[in-house]
């Protein structure tokens, strides 16, 4: 079945010695064209996971997104990201030109990290004022706004850091932030994206050995 925001699922399965990726199992292998019928345990096909979700159901979330167009269609490993914060419903807290937006729609293909652990309700319930309330500063007025400075980023940072200093943690820079959260996931949706495109284009890929489960062809573009 299709997704429309997450692409269509991908799967792993063995035959033929060799580990084949396709979005279905075929009637026959695409390799020796024997007719793919009943399979031992070891070969039955497995689901690749995807790291995309949509991020209107994600609460208290950060989310990072193509700032155009989606992660498997436009995203090249190098296009600008834009990233927000969700509140308890679902709706996107993000700092643009226009000032802090607060999207209902739009978000549907993102990287989630959560922002909160397990139990902290007491945090939860208190989310989405502290959201609100931040985001009416007038340091996230849309003349404050710069690309290189004062962006998307500023804004989720300095919501995060004060999570932290509620929490008790330590705050986090921008470099450490992206290092230890944003630049995992990325390179996971990157490798992702280039096995979803050879799919796409060939209907399987196949390797020799069993690798990461998304490691993507040898020259691919994924970073």
């Amino acid at each position: 079945m299709q997704c429309t925001e997450a692409g269509k699922p991908l799967i792993k399965f063995s035959h033929c010695k060799k580990y084949i990726y396709s979005f279905s199992v075929p009637q026959s292998c695409p390799l020796c064209q024997q007719v793919m019928g009943s399979r031992k345990l070891e070969e039955a096909p497995v689901s690749i996971s995807n790291p995309f979700t949509n991020g209107h159901q994600e609460k208290c979330s950060f989310l990072l997104r193509p700032t155009q167009g989606t992660f498997l269609r436009e995203y090249d490993g190098r296009s600008d990201l834009h990233v927000g914060i969700t509140n308890t419903n679902g709706v996107v807290y993000n700092y643009t030109m226009h000032g802090v937006q607060r999207d209902e729609a739009g978000w549907e293909q993102s990287v989630s990290i959560p922002l909160l652990q397990p139990g902290m309700f007491g945090l939860m319930d208190q989310w989405d004022k502290y959201l609100e309330d931040f985001s009416t500063t007038g340091a996230w007025l849309p003349q404050r706004y710069e690309e290189d400075r004062h962006n998307c980023y500023s804004y989720t940072l300095t919501f995060i850091n004060c999570i932290l200093i509620t929490e008790g943690k330590e705050q986090l820079g921008k470099d450490e932030f992206i290092e230890k959260y944003v630049v995992p996931r990325t390179r996971k949706a990157s490798k992702y994206i280039t096995l979803y495109r050879v799919i796409e284009e060939r209907g399987f890929y196949v390797t020799d050995h069993p690798d990461d489960e998304t490691n993507p062809p040898e020259g691919s573009g994924a970073c």
